[in-house]
């Protein structure tokens, strides 16, 4: 999923686009993410994506963990800041430090959310009668 992707009606368009605003908000109210109303909030739109196949290695719209931190690096700016520092052999401003923590938390929670999620089943199958 590219940032500038031409549908901005698309249905991970929305989702990338609700992530970024809850992102946005719990820093202008100085709130871990991980705590709700934001954790929740997030988690729904991490079973939306899943739910429309997003979050497949093979999807068309990638929002899978790493995709998600591709598309918000390159709408926030992360992705030339982090090229500018290395080329030019600078630490990262501290406002795009402070972005890619926030980036590093919900890609962190989304990551776990995926691999929990692959492995529903294998933990919740019904156990055998010990006494069979």
């Amino acid at each position: 999923m590219s940032a500038d992707d031409p549908d901005p009606s698309s249905l991970a368009n929305r989702i990338l686009r609700r992530v970024d605003e809850l992102i946005q908000e719990a820093d202008r109210q100085t709130r871990p993410l991980e705590i709700d109303p934001y954790h929740s909030q997030l988690f729904e739109l991490f079973v939306t994506a899943d739910g429309a196949g997003y979050t497949r290695e093979d999807a068309e719209e990638d929002l899978t963990p790493d995709g998600l931190c591709r598309a918000l690096s390159a709408r926030w700016g992360l992705t030339d800041a982090a090229r500018n520092a290395v080329t030019r052999q600078t630490g990262l401003p501290p406002e795009h430090l402070a972005r890619m923590r926030l980036l590093w938390s919900v890609m962190r929670m989304w990551m776990e959310w995926t691999y929990a999620w692959r492995r529903w089943e294998e933990f919740h199958r019904p156990q055998p009668d010990a006494s069979e």
